[in-house]
């Protein structure tokens, strides 16, 4: 009898315990939504410079920048700073065999491109769906909601968010293109302006399968 009353106050406790962690990343996910609706009104109103920066296995291959703004359907309209230089002339076999190979690179990191857009920037609506399906975890001494399954089955999606401050301080991605061993990770720093809005200062995209890196730094950001 006491044996049999002892496991139904754990098994009481433990609903208990499920309950509280469950509402704490309720009200986690919500505030973050919050947050992310309040600064995107807040960056409507800024320009900024974005500066690109391509790697492949290692060596820096490409440097471009543009100016940011957001358009009027809020979308982030840019325009390319400077003049590109042509690109170089490709003669005979070897220069058909390169340029077969560019124009693949080419077509694999657009590919890359638009899985990222499935991620970033994150979705109100879209961590609120993975919470519902219980694909979300907190861990509240570091501050960060862990998601799985986010966009593709065994991705993982860490977001680390400041209570105090109600900003959103890194958002990292661990995903993949076609199977799981085509690996491509996103990390994202953030920083505040001086009025307190929140922006992805850093951006860092491995595709390891290529081993090509794509560093986005923004900066510059003025009314």
């Amino acid at each position: 009898m006491i044996r049999q009353t002892l496991s139904i106050l754990a098994l009481t406790a433990a609903a208990a315990y499920s309950q509280d962690v469950k509402a704490a990343l309720q009200q986690k996910i919500g505030e973050i939504k919050q947050s992310l609706a309040q600064n995107k009104a807040q960056q409507m109103q800024y320009a900024w410079t974005e500066t690109t920066e391509i790697a492949l296995k290692g060596e820096d291959k490409k440097r471009t920048q543009a100016d940011c703004r957001y358009g009027p359907d809020g979308t982030v309209q840019k325009t390319p700073i400077g003049t590109p230089p042509p690109p170089p002339e490709r003669r005979g076999l070897k220069g058909k065999i390169i340029t077969k190979k560019v124009d693949e690179m080419k077509d694999y990191m657009d590919r890359v491109g638009s899985l990222i857009k499935r991620y970033v920037p994150p979705d109100p609506q879209d961590l609120e769906a993975s919470f519902q399906a219980g694909k979300a975890m907190l861990n509240p001494g570091a501050g960060q909601v862990m998601f799985t399954d986010y966009a593709k089955p065994g991705d993982k999606v860490t977001l680390t968010f400041d209570s105090a401050t109600k900003k959103i301080r890194s958002f990292v991605v661990a995903t993949y293109l076609d199977e799981p061993k085509d690996v491509v990770t996103l990390n994202v720093s953030f920083n505040s302006l001086p009025d307190g809005t929140n922006f992805a200062e850093t951006t860092v995209l491995n595709a390891t399968a290529k081993e090509i890196q794509v560093t986005k730094t923004n900066s510059g950001y003025h009314k």
